[in-house]
């Protein structure tokens, strides 16, 4: 598929495709360690039961693909940590573990910085909670947007990578997806797009340019 106009022929794509926490903003894992301090009980155990625990795992997917809203989200949440011995009223949970998340400047600047250099670019997150994004103009960032509880399917699902690709009108091969999951970077390149893990800004915006090929 042939890329915008803009683009130089010998890129090796033309489009990328952001994940948003973890990615656009400081580490969801340390937001949810965080959090376990903040609750009073090991910090590593509530993102552990996301992986660990059938029902709590049952409760994000739901969430994350829009069939479960917020409030009984962190209900159920609640209940599966006073399962495993930790006293805790579901009300605002979601917003104390997004309390963790900080804007990253040098990431959010690369989106700009990739899209001026005439790539296209796209969002595919999984959402948590009902003003996950507040603060960021999505609208402006990106020339299409796209969340797991708004097409009903999440990463690392095929179908949610086959969407967003459509939705920028690029092809998966001619496309690269930064995320902080391995799991999810995995799915991406199964489903033909170009994998970039991230872990910090630096090594992201250095990886991600060469994924892109020669400017």
């Amino acid at each position: 598929m042939t890329g915008p106009t803009s683009v130089p022929a010998e890129h090796r794509a033309t489009a990328v495709l952001f994940d948003f926490g973890g990615v656009l903003t400081s580490s969801v894992f340390e937001a949810f360690r965080e959090f376990g301090e903040s609750i009073g009980c090991d910090p590593r155990l509530p993102l552990r039961l996301f992986s660990d625990d059938v029902e709590a795992r049952a409760l994000l997917v739901a969430h994350e693909e829009g069939r479960m809203g917020e409030r009984e989200f962190e209900q159920g949440f609640a209940a599966r940590l006073r399962a495993h011995g930790v006293e805790v009223d579901g009300a605002g949970l979601v917003h104390r573990i997004q309390s963790g998340l900080r804007a990253d400047s040098a990431m959010i600047e690369l989106v700009t910085e990739v899209r001026n250099a005439g790539f296209r670019v796209g969002l595919l997150s999984n959402s948590l909670g009902d003003d996950c994004y507040a603060g960021f103009d999505l609208a402006s960032m990106f020339d299409a947007v796209t969340i797991s509880g708004e097409i009903g399917v999440r990463k690392p699902s095929r179908r949610a990578y086959d969407i967003a690709c459509a939705r920028l009108n690029v092809e998966p091969g001619a496309t690269v997806m930064v995320d902080d999951l391995p799991q999810n970077i995995v799915a991406a390149e199964h489903a033909g797009l170009t994998g970039v893990l991230h872990r910090d800004a630096a090594d992201t915006i250095e990886r991600l340019w060469a994924a892109l090929g020669p400017s």
